[in-house]
């Protein structure tokens, strides 16, 4: 039986990768989603040469943390490579991490990039992928696969939307027989809304936060209306007191977050109202009978569905695995790659 499993997991080398702004999951063929790791690495800087110290995880804790001679940087900027030497060592070290021996066949590996990535963009994260040791690289956009993972009839004559809220875009994308009828992709995602936290607490308060403080409050109590009591929970936070420099801990409640992302929140909002303007009528009368389906990290914000469902009129439910959503896709892409081969771009 064991040779068997080697067998197996020398065929099933192949791989889907989500490479997120905030996050990148590997999904391998045969055996689902086995890695989900921050998008961030960390290198020591030597007489000019860069070494890369940690990936992932490890190298998370050290953001915002590090001495002068180590940096922590995120490679990917709103959905495409910013750092491109860094994102190739980054996805090395996740196919690395995904197949512990090294003696698999380069594998095949298809990557899901926002809709509006340029043509130059595209190539930049194909060829990172075939440098980092990938016998072909095929590209899928972002909300076909978010479509796929939350397991929307993608492939049917009838309207479907989808709203993927990533770490640095959210994509509209109105779907029918299997491709994208209309899409757009706004640059406001999960750091935005982490700035924005930043900026109202600087503002209001004179406190210097972090950006894992920042997630930290958006993840613990964020929410994308106003609590009913005007108020809501709160939670302790810490940072630098902008008048007198020292660090201070204070309160922050629900109501003043809601407030703080305000602006985020209402950019999504008014993404969807421009792409159910743009859509043809039949299918806008499709997606008032099935609703609009929310997914990615973002989504999981506090009564976003809501407040989406306040502007729209519309049904708003969120995926039952958003977060991996499109990894789940990209993945399905490759498992079912003859019927949805239309959707995969192999060459460019």
């Amino acid at each position: 039986m064991a040779g068997f499993g080697g067998f197996g997991g020398l065929f099933s080398s192949d791989m889907a990768i989500d490479l997120g702004t905030a996050n990148t999951l590997v999904y391998v063929k045969g055996r689902g989603v086995i890695l989900s790791e921050p998008s961030v690495v960390a290198y020591h800087v030597k007489d000019g040469v860069k070494k890369v110290l940690a990936v992932g995880e490890d190298a998370k804790l050290m953001l915002g943390r590090t001495p002068g001679s180590i940096e922590a940087i995120r490679p990917m900027r709103e959905g495409v490579i910013a750092d491109f030497d860094t994102a190739e060592a980054m996805i090395k070290h996740f196919i690395r991490k995904v197949h512990k021996r090294s003696t698999f066949s380069k594998p095949k590996i298809i990557v899901c990039v926002p809709h509006g990535a340029t043509p130059v963009e595209k190539r930049a994260i194909r060829q990172s992928v075939l440098s980092a040791g990938a016998r072909r690289a095929g590209l899928i956009a972002e909300p076909i696969a978010a479509a796929i993972g939350a397991g929307m009839p993608i492939t049917d004559p009838t309207g479907n939307m989808v709203v993927d809220i990533g770490g640095g875009t959210t994509e509209v994308a109105v779907l029918s027989l299997g491709d994208i009828v209309y899409a757009r992709s706004v640059r406001v995602g999960g750091d935005r809304m982490d700035e924005a936290i930043i900026s109202y607490l600087r503002r209001q308060q004179n406190l210097l936060i972090g950006e894992s403080t920042a997630e930290r409050i958006k993840t613990s109590i964020g929410t994308a209306r106003m609590p009913d009591d005007g108020r809501g929970a709160s939670m302790q936070i810490r940072g630098r007191d902008l008048l007198n420099g020292v660090p201070k801990e204070t309160e922050i409640s629900q109501a003043q977050v809601a407030e703080a992302l305000a602006e985020p929140v209402q950019q999504i909002c008014e993404a969807v109202m421009t792409a159910l303007e743009a859509t043809p009528p039949d299918l806008a009368a499709d997606i008032v009978d099935r609703g609009v389906m929310l997914t990615g990290g973002g989504a999981l914000l506090g009564e976003l569905d809501l407040a989406l469902r306040e502007q729209t009129g519309l049904a708003i439910s969120v995926a039952d695995e958003s977060l991996n959503c499109v990894a789940l896709g990209t993945g399905k892409a490759l498992e079912y790659e003859k019927q949805l081969r239309h959707v995969i771009d192999y060459d460019s």
